[in-house]
């Protein structure tokens, strides 16, 4: 069961298309949509209603702001979550757009692996002696500093507003990118032979226990802060198998992190990782922790295949904490073209995963601009329309795809705040980046802070 009231989310289609006064919501009337849309599809565009008595409207040049969390909870009965680094969260125009606008946060970097190791990505950090299953092993120290920090500033933000908290999505504990080849070597050193499975097994099921224990555990004092947390990330190949060792072909093995591909699947040479890891994270997380598989390109004909194939292993071997697997929903990360995926494949990929785990959420969007945009003021105006009825057409095959019987779409996380922060503003080969190196818009408020046309798509 997820966190938002999944009864509360089967309303009507009227109560969906209307949205009535709460939290200052628009109260438009969009016209029910048997057929899928195109970009094209236009509705006449009018002023959002007034908030409801009693609560403070953010304005922009005049212009009353409904609260976006608020208005998509009503409207889609999911939460509404951002992507957030620490130096962002400084940034205190950036800290009032999410405590404004946002029920959730997924921190983009500071809970991977490599910030956890505390990015000493070429040597070990340092070690010291664990116990796990009973046995005595060597671990890597971590060092929980920039997490902490930023939880501790949620913390004091929730005491002092009980009624509108922030929750946090924990990413990521097992992924091919961002863990530092030494965890994968003996004695934790690159330079030596590859560590075997049996000692793999015992390192993944230590890291797992460790860091939930630490953040969820029933001492910690960040344990009701989190609500869900992805396992494994980015496990599939775009060619639909699992990805292996040899994705990329000019990326050495040898390389400090990794962009393709994966020392996991390296030692391991099958899905046996992925099953522990979820195994693992049965046993040491609290039973209202949502477990999740996270992946890019999940629109794919192709790829989903590979995706299904993994959700089915690991649904599989479900049990009970200690001996089983447990897993509340896929991850479909929505990094998307403007051209693609189409309607059709993102509403058919919600409910194929929904057949399976029930329960979806968009954990990472944002919209790549067009291959001709520059960044130029001239450019902005044409392009941010396209952007509105890209997000409007997304936001109808989501919405589609949720009235189904047996589909929970339960959340939708943008993968940041203001533009200038996007990642996409960076050249990258990890999936889903940016891999031209061309301005990029892809979020709700621009680099002055203020909602974009795309963002009145989610609240009228």
């Amino acid at each position: 069961m997820s966190l938002v009231n999944r009864a509360a989310k089967k309303v009507s289609i009227l109560c969906l298309i209307f949205c009535i006064g709460i939290s200052g919501c628009s109260a438009k009337e969009e016209p029910v949509q048997e057929a899928p849309l195109t970009e094209e599809t236009e509705q006449a565009e009018e002023a959002p209603a007034a908030t409801t008595e009693g609560e403070k409207p953010v304005e922009t040049e005049n212009r009353e702001v409904p609260i976006l969390r608020d208005c998509v909870e009503e409207k889609m009965g999911c939460l509404t979550g951002a992507a957030v680094t620490l130096s962002e969260m400084e940034d205190e125009k950036v800290w009032e757009i999410i405590t404004t606008h946002f029920g959730t946060v997924t921190f983009g970097n500071e809970l991977k692996p490599d910030a956890l190791f505390n990015y000493s990505c070429s040597v070990c950090p340092g070690t010291s002696v664990d116990m796990i299953n009973g046995r005595e092993l060597v671990v890597p120290v971590l060092d929980y500093s920039r997490a902490e920090k930023m939880l501790d500033k949620i913390l004091a933000w929730n005491e002092a507003n009980p009624d509108r908290k922030i929750k946090v999505r924990g990413h990521v504990l097992v992924w091919h990118s961002q863990t530092p080849e030494w965890f994968f070597h003996e004695d934790y050193d690159k330079e030596k032979e590859y560590a075997d499975k049996e000692t793999m097994n015992l390192r993944l099921e230590w890291y797992i226990k460790t860091v939930l224990t630490h953040f969820t555990g029933e001492d910690s004092k960040y344990r009701d802060l989190f609500y869900g947390w992805d396992v494994v990330n980015e496990a599939v190949s775009d060619s639909g198998g699992y990805r292996t060792d040899s994705e990329n072909s000019s990326e050495p093995l040898s390389d400090d992190r990794h962009g393709s591909n994966s020392s996991w699947w390296h030692i391991y040479q099958s899905e046996e990782y992925i099953i522990n890891a979820f195994r693992y994270a049965n046993k040491y997380a609290p039973a209202n922790l949502e477990l999740y598989y996270n992946d890019y390109n999940e629109c794919n004909a192709v790829k989903r295949s590979g995706i299904i194939k993994l959700l089915e292993a690991v649904k599989a071997c479900e049990g009970e904490p200690g001996e089983g697997t447990r897993i509340s929903a896929m991850g479909m990360q929505g990094h998307y073209g403007m051209d693609n995926p189409s309607f059709s494949e993102v509403q058919s990929s919600i409910e194929a995963y929904a057949k399976i785990v029930e329960n979806v959420q968009i954990t990472e969007l944002d919209i790549s601009a067009s291959g001709d945009y520059d960044g130029s003021d001239d450019a902005k105006e044409a392009e941010y329309e396209k952007q509105r009825k890209r997000y409007k057409m997304l936001y109808f095959a989501m919405n589609a795809a949720n009235q189904k019987d047996g589909v929970a779409l339960t959340g939708i996380t943008f993968w940041g705040t203001a533009d200038h922060y996007s990642w996409l503003q960076n050249r990258s080969n990890v999936g889903g980046g940016n891999t031209t190196g061309l301005p990029q818009c892809p979020l709700l408020f621009d680099e002055n802070y203020e909602p974009k046309p795309c963002f009145w798509v989610f609240v009228e």
